[in-house]
């Protein structure tokens, strides 16, 4: 009996054994990641191959059913998970359990200049879509500000190449390390939304690669994104959702980029070029997937039967075909199928924590006269709240961006939190009617009887805190159309006229996602920049109106007085908007406060500008080498001393100029920042170190960066214009 029984469990583990080593290698979670992935592709057939180069439904791809490969499951977007919608309509489903946590807009999150913060931003809306069983989080955007009319500016990271090189990288890890693909968007070139679908932007080469590339860059090569998303407008006369340039050259061959390409929704236009130019996945939004009456079926999507019929007839090699599966499968394996992928976590307590912390550390703090903020919770004034963004939720609208959140606390709701119902005054002034899509409604209340009721209630208060700016409704801050203006929507300016009038002890909070004009800028008494702050906006602004929280925020744009001092707006039609079939980048490479610095205009807020409640000083700044080879780095150490009696943090920024340089220069670019955080009273020496290969110009004759020999001057400050101290090197 004994040896029968060893007999059986003998022949179990052999049998054991023998299934273990006849299982495919794609399932053997120690195998290398290649080998999975080349093992895989070895027992797929061509049609399996194809269905997963395009849509199943709104938001997911196949994988293959029959080797138990999962389906790719995107998300919306870079500021929380989009609640599910059904599976050929862009409508919600309705269900109970898809309500996430917003986080602040990448605005914000850009205006903190905190590496460290943009890392907790990716690991915390990483964990919400790992939760909801995405592979793909469809965020962040790193598309350069351009104008402030732009209406996805909110979704970006600002103006500056080096701030969204800087940011982005952390927040793509953070995704990552939930195995969860961050798909980083929109490459390249989309930084309008008017005639996004088919405008072809004409740029230098320089301007390329020293503004508009660089983030990407970073983001794949330092981030080591797993997805990139196509843009829809045109570069070169190609579409950039299959453009050869951008996609097979740059982005697959020059940057080693071993991810998947994410067509937009709806932005391929040619089997040819999506099978030939770089795309991998064919997403879309001409679809209902059932019929071709009026509509686009998945089966006939450029990358799906056509692609099927090309391969089979000889016209289309059967590599890229391959490439485009191993890409995807790579992507597969490293998210959904990978052995160490966590479980995460929705809604969480630590998750709201992070929403208030990154909002916290966003707001800037544009004008302070007097002292005006902090209005400390102890002291007993009456409060008049006035405007609608104190009440109006603006985690709704946008286009993609928008959310279904589980809970949003409203600026007027912080406030009375914080300084309790009896000392708050409210009245909307104002009213915007709904957050709809593609099209503008007006609201149906009165407008003159708000505005009445908003100089009543200012007339009773000892102070008035205005809650205004734009919103996410149709021409302001929204996907699928730009701002016709820089002035305040909806009769906020005359609003505030008003409100001036009968009491001057006023301050602005704007909550937008853009420069704004401000004709009352010299009248009121405080300005405070709030960007859309997300779930925790309430409590984040109370925080830092009350002063328990002191402002550390710097504008990640420049704001101009006009709209015609903007570099875009300053050529005319032609560079901005174009004539709907081409618009030229006249400005070259001077976008933003390289443009401001370098023609010396004035703008109404610098880049990288924000005050504080507390005072901070600067020494001269020294480095450890005068002269330095192409190679080197050299290091700037100053010391930074809290002046003030208040505990607070410092965004300490390090430019650089070329004087008499060979080619075209801005006036300083920024190339190091560090964020420092000083109890009152207490001094501490910075060191910033400066890569010499980040000095380099892109030759248009070299096709190839230079770094061209010579003096440089370090300049370290608080804002590009607020320079504190400079030291000269030598390159050689």
């Amino acid at each position: 009996m004994k040896l029968r029984i060893l007999f059986i469990l003998m022949l179990g583990n052999v049998l054991f054994l023998s299934a273990q080593n006849s299982k495919p290698a794609y399932l053997d979670v120690t195998r290398p990641l290649e080998e999975r992935v080349e093992s895989a592709l070895s027992l797929m057939t061509v049609a399996e191959k194809v269905e997963l180069c395009h849509a199943q439904s709104k938001f997911s791809s196949k994988g293959v059913a029959r080797l138990g490969i999962p389906e790719v499951w995107t998300s919306d977007g870079p500021h929380g998970i989009r609640e599910e919608v059904f599976w050929d309509e862009w409508s919600g489903a309705n269900w109970t359990n898809d309500s996430c946590t917003a986080f602040p807009a990448l605005t914000c999150l850009a205006a903190s200049f905190n590496p460290e913060l943009a890392l907790l931003y990716g690991k915390s809306i990483g964990e919400e879509a790992r939760y909801r069983n995405k592979t793909m989080l469809l965020g962040p955007g790193v598309n350069i500000y351009r104008t402030p009319l732009n209406g996805r500016n909110f979704e970006y990271m600002g103006e500056d190449p080096y701030l969204a090189s800087r940011m982005v990288v952390p927040y793509v890890k953070g995704v990552q390390e939930n195995g969860v693909a961050a798909c980083v968007k929109h490459f390249a070139l989309n930084n309008q939304e008017v005639w996004r679908g088919h405008i072809n932007v004409n740029l230098s080469d320089r301007a390329l690669y020293e503004i508009y590339l660089p983030a990407f860059k970073a983001a794949v090569q330092e981030g080591k994104a797993w997805s990139i998303m196509g843009s829809y407008n045109k570069f070169k006369g190609e579409h950039c959702c299959h453009n050869d340039l951008l996609l097979n050259k740059i982005l697959k061959h020059d940057w080693k980029f071993d991810g998947v390409v994410i067509s937009d929704w709806g932005g391929v236009h040619d089997t040819e070029q999506a099978v030939n130019n770089g795309l991998d996945i064919e997403m879309g939004t001409f679809t209902n997937g059932l019929t071709t009456a009026g509509h686009f079926p998945y089966s006939e999507y450029y990358l799906a039967n056509p692609f099927l019929k090309g391969i089979k007839d000889g016209k289309y090699d059967m590599a890229v075909l391959n490439d485009k599966a191993r890409r995807i499968l790579r992507l597969i394996f490293r998210t959904t199928m990978s052995a160490n992928r966590p479980f995460g976590r929705f809604v969480s307590p630590e998750h709201s924590e992070a929403a208030r912390k990154i909002a916290q550390e966003g707001i800037v703090l544009l004008k302070n006269t007097n002292e005006f903020f902090p209005i400390p919770a102890g002291k007993l004034k009456t409060i008049a709240v006035i405007g609608e963004n104190a009440s109006k939720s603006l985690v709704i609208g946008g286009g993609s961006s928008s959310l279904k959140v589980a809970y949003e606390v409203s600026p007027l709701q912080g406030l009375k939190e914080k300084y309790g119902d009896a000392h708050i005054i409210y009245s909307l002034g104002y009213a915007s009617g709904p957050s709809l899509y593609g099209r503008e409604e007006s609201s149906k209340l009165d407008t003159d009887s708000l505005f009445a009721a908003a100089v009543e209630a200012a007339k009773k208060a000892d102070v008035v805190l205005y809650i205004g700016g734009l919103n996410k409704n149709h021409f302001q801050d929204c996907e699928g159309g730009d701002r016709r203006a820089m002035n305040l929507p909806f009769g906020q300016d005359k609003l505030i006229d008003a409100l001036l009038k009968v009491n001057k002890n006023t301050a602005v909070i704007l909550l937008s996602g853009n420069a704004v004009a401000m004709p009352w800028v010299d009248k009121v008494q405080a300005i405070l920049q709030g960007w859309y702050l997300g779930s925790e906006a309430g409590n984040a602004l109370a925080d830092v109106i009350s002063g328990d929280v002191n402002p550390s925020g710097k504008l990640p744009f420049s704001f101009p007085k006009r709209l015609k001092d903007n570099a875009a707006q300053s050529f005319g039609e032609i560079s901005y908007p174009g004539d709907s079939i081409n618009q030229y980048y006249k400005e070259g490479i001077l976008v933003g406060y390289r443009w401001f610095d370098t023609k010396k205009i004035e703008p109404l807020y610098p880049f990288g500008y924000g005050l504080s409640y507390t005072s901070f000083t600067y020494s001269k700044p020294t480095v450890d080498k005068k002269e330095i080879n192409a190679e080197g780095t050299v290091k700037v150490s100053f010391t930074i001393t809290n002046s003030g009696s208040t505990d607070g943090a410092e965004i300490a920024q390090l430019y650089v100029a070329k004087p008499q340089s060979e080619v075209e220069r801005a006036a300083k670019e920024l190339k190091a920042f560090e964020k420092v955080y000083l109890k009152a009273g207490e001094s501490r020496v910075v060191t910033m170190d400066v890569l010499i290969n980040n000095l380099a110009y892109y030759s248009e004759t070299d096709n190839n960066w230079v770094i061209e020999p010579g003096s440089y001057t370090l300049l370290v400050g608080s804002s590009s214009r607020d320079i504190k101290g400079e030291v000269n090197i030598k390159v050689h």
